[in-house]
């Protein structure tokens, strides 16, 4: 049988308000996400558990040039003493750290298998050995000589940094990805030599702008390379705010291969990409045939990256079939910026470049005068030492003659020679040794050496301009580390403008062309049939619902369609649904208002004219390309109020005159020189009503004489004689239409 449960005494019990303890705890861990966890201090530019792996690796004393040490040992020593939180969080960590593909400047030099470009995993622990690099030493240069706080680990039992000292600009020169609670940061890698460069101006000039520092810092040099194609305004812009982002291209040449034949070589790829699930979504989109002008594509990459793309056709523009692969694959990459980070260790902040660059700058000298004041006590207290010796030495006889006779010689010493508990201390704890060493000469030469130490550091200490010489100094060695000329100094990531094509070609390569029928209901569901369809007869439609209109277009279409609420929409012919069913409401597709209906849709092409009328009679001309729509809302052309007015008919402008029919079956006839051009507004009266509203127009040349369509779809005209009785001018009431169709419309749609 099972134990009893207790229930708790009264007195145990205590009531919280759910809220408040829900608050409490969530805050709680929230600020140990953002402080712990996800976010770099903007000092030494690294999160928890990288400062923790690179002090364990200090203390392992794994310094660039030693042997390699297990990085299973690296893990268990860091987990034991300072991060106990699992040993595969914290390998992944040690393994980001040595990968040049992810990090700029490897802070550790990894032997093994640590991963490859292509997103493969690395090997366990137990196999892969590891050791510090250059730019890790740099960040832990000092920190034995008090350089930084420490603070006790989360057993109590020893010590750990709160942060690094930090002589490299670790936080930009490396970057940073974090998510936290309600906040994320995320920033690429930077020069380090460029970097430097702008810390100097910094320092000349503390009051400089993140725009002004631009002209150092070019922008992200990532690891893999690859081409940035922002313009210089939205770089500055995110430089200077924070946030933003950046547009990565692959690198690429154009490769001949013989008879004019040629192929495509991509170099270098986006940060972060993996090239193996880059090139398998390339492969996927040539298998489903949505890369028309790609004829193959490989890897043929060992150390460096080497992707060959071939393409279908030699008549091929390499820099169009490019851009289609940008469009749809990794191949261009945005890397967002995000300088979202821990100001003083404490403060989470979203900074910019200047002011990123000055916390590094401003730690840099707290670090150089605390190890100021840690040597100044050590000169101090080796200086009371050397008096101590010079004492001894020039009483030599007599000191040994105390120690030899006296049971407590350290009072006696004190007493005879005047010396503090330091020196007589230091005298008696000397081994007989270096008895022989003791010479005046060189107590008084260390001694003079000291004094002049120890002048400069007071110094040093006293004046500002002295410290910000010291770390211009500091940085600019470590400019010189990673110079420009230096394989790892050298930039990497490259500028450019991104190429202007003809967007029209590169649609139209993203897709392949062939003929449709697009299909529109009287309730404004549509949908396309492949092929140009003459015969809609066995089209099924919704219960309630017929067919509207159809008319021929190719999936590479571009589509424009017309709106009672006075708006025109943009669409891609592609992006409409099959010819099976019923097709999908075209609301779907385009923001259109509940009450709004489709007036018209055709086939959009280039330098037409229509005119369009609302049902009051108001009309005007516009230009084709003043009714494109950049966005699913539309825009906005002929003003209307729905529901009293609407818009209702639009014709292309073919000839010189003008035909309007109103519902009462009155018409007027008169020349389209009468009607303005305009791009958007209410337009001037076409057709005055007393007991009726426009019903349709249309537009044709005067000698030809005006046709439509009847009932019966047959074409019907009346020659400009016949015209006569209904020859007027604009605003006109009209006459009765005899012989024109009951239904009030010419039935000439676009075309």
């Amino acid at each position: 049988m099972g134990k009893r449960l207790i229930p708790p005494e009264p007195s145990d019990v205590q009531e919280v308000a759910l809220r408040e303890a829900l608050e409490e705890r969530y805050l709680a861990y929230a600020l140990s996400t953002i402080m712990h966890r996800a976010l770099p201090d903007a000092r030494d530019g690294l999160k928890p558990v990288h400062r923790r792996i690179l002090y364990g690796m200090r203390l392992l004393r794994l310094d660039p040039g030693t042997p390699f040490k297990k990085s299973a040992k690296i893990v268990g020593d860091v987990m034991g003493s300072f991060h106990p939180h699992g040993d595969q969080s914290i390998y992944d960590a040690l393994v980001r750290l040595a990968q040049d593909f992810s990090s700029r400047y490897p802070l550790v030099d990894g032997q093994g298998n640590f991963g490859n470009i292509d997103g493969d995993n690395p090997a366990a622990y137990r196999y892969t050995e590891a050791r510090m690099t250059e730019v890790a030493r740099l960040l832990l240069e000092g920190i034995d000589e008090d350089a930084v706080e420490f603070r006790a680990n989360y057993d109590g039992q020893s010590r750990e940094p709160v942060v690094l000292p930090g002589a490299f600009p670790n936080l930009l020169a490396n970057g940073a990805q974090g998510i936290a609670v309600g906040m994320a940061t995320s920033i690429p890698p930077h020069n380090a030599a460029e970097l430097c460069d702008a810390a100097l101006q910094l320092i000349d000039k503390p009051t400089m702008r993140s725009k002004s520092l631009l002209k150092w810092v070019k922008g992200p040099d990532c690891p893999t390379g690859g081409i940035i194609v922002d313009d210089p305004a939205s770089i500055a812009e995110a430089y200077h705010t924070g946030r933003g982002g950046f547009r990565v291209r692959a690198k690429w040449k154009k490769e001949e291969s013989g008879r004019g034949t040629w192929q495509i070589v991509v170099t270098e790829i986006p940060w972060l990409v993996q090239k193996s699930r880059l090139i398998e979504r390339i492969a996927e989109l040539l298998n489903e045939k949505k890369l028309l002008l790609v004829g193959d594509i490989r890897d043929e990459s060992a150390e460096d990256v080497r992707i060959v793309i071939e393409p279908k056709s030699r008549n091929v523009d390499p820099e169009v079939l490019m851009e289609t692969l940008f469009k749809q694959t990794e191949l261009e990459s945005r890397i967002p910026l995000n300088l979202n980070v821990l100001v003083k260790g404490r403060i989470p902040k979203v900074v910019g470049l200047a002011e990123c660059l000055r916390e590094w700058l401003d730690h840099l000298r707290d670090v150089l005068l605390r190890r100021a004041k840690y040597r100044r006590a050590q000169i101090e207290h080796r200086l009371e030492v050397l008096g101590g010796y010079l004492i001894a030495y020039l009483n030599l006889d007599k000191v040994i003659k105390i120690i030899r006779t006296v049971d407590e010689p350290k009072p006696a010493l004190i007493k005879a020679f005047k010396l503090t508990d330091l020196q007589a201390d230091s005298i008696l704890n000397m081994r007989l040794r270096n008895l022989r060493k003791l010479e005046e000469m060189e107590i008084r030469g260390e001694d003079k050496d000291l004094r002049n130490e120890l002048k400069n550091l007071k110094a040093l200490v006293a004046s500002e301009a002295a410290q910000w010489k010291k770390v211009g100094e500091q940085v600019k060695k470590v400019r010189d580390i990673f110079g420009s000329k230096t394989p790892l100094g050298k930039r990497r990531t490259q500028f450019a403008q991104a190429p202007e094509h003809d967007l029209a070609a590169i649609e139209e390569a993203l897709v392949e062309r062939e003929p449709i029928t697009v299909v529109v209901s009287d309730k404004g569901w549509v949908r396309t049939l492949k092929g140009h369809v003459t015969d809609l007869s066995s089209l099924q439609f919704k219960t309630d619902d017929s067919l509207g209109f159809s008319f021929f277009a190719e999936t590479t279409s571009k589509l424009t369609l017309f709106a009672t609420n006075g708006r025109f929409y943009s669409l891609d012919a592609q992006k409409l649904p099959g010819g099976r069913g019923h097709g999908d409401p075209i609301r779907m597709t385009i923001d259109l208002e509940g009450d709004a209906d489709i007036v018209s849709m055709f086939v959009a092409k280039e330098g037409r004219k229509f005119i369009v009328a609302a049902q009051d009679g108001q009309g005007f001309i516009v230009k084709e390309e003043d009714c494109v729509a950049n966005t699913r809302k539309g825009k906005q052309v002929l003003n209307v109020s729905p529901p009293k007015n609407k818009a209702i008919a639009i014709a292309e402008v073919k000839g010189d005159t003008l035909a309007v029919i109103g519902t009462n079956h009155k018409m007027v006839v008169f020349g389209l020189d009468q009607i303005p051009k305009m791009a958007r507004g209410r337009g001037v009266r076409l057709q005055k009503y007393t007991g009726g509203r426009l019903s349709d127009v249309t537009t044709f040349v005067a000698k030809e004489g005006l046709t439509w369509k009847d009932s019966a779809n047959r074409e019907q005209s009346l020659t400009w004689k016949d015209l006569m009785p209904w020859r007027g001018n604009r605003a006109d009431a009209g006459r009765l239409a005899q012989g024109l169709p009951k239904s009030n419309k010419f039935g000439n749609p676009i075309m």
